[in-house]
C-alpha cells in the first residue's frame, strides 16, 4: 500500500519555502508596527480623567498595541460559542 500525501508538511495547509503563511502574515504585521512606532517619536500629552501624562507618542501607541492584542487574545476563546 502507498499513502498519498498532501505535500510535504501532510497537513494541506500553505506554506512558503517550509514555514506557513501565517507565520508569514504576522512577522510582516510586527515589522509594520515597530515601523509605524519608530516613526512616530515626538512628545505628546495624554489627557485622562484627573491627570495628564506627557510621553512619547511611541509609547504610548506600543500600549494601545498591547491592549489591543491582549484584548484579542482574551475574547479569542468566545468565537464559535
Amino acid at each position: 500500500m502507498s499513502k498519498i500525501s498532501d505535500g510535504p508538511s501532510g497537513s494541506g495547509r500553505s506554506e512558503i519555502g517550509g514555514v506557513p503563511t501565517r507565520y508569514i502574515g504576522i512577522g510582516v504585521l510586527v515589522v509594520l508596527a515597530v515601523w509605524f512606532l519608530f516613526a512616530n517619536l515626538d512628545e505628546v500629552e495624554i489627557q485622562f480623567w484627573v491627570f495628564t501624562v506627557t510621553t512619547p507618542l511611541w509609547i504610548a501607541l506600543l500600549a494601545t498595541l498591547l491592549a489591543g492584542g491582549v484584548l484579542g487574545w482574551l475574547l479569542k476563546g468566545r468565537r464559535g460559542r
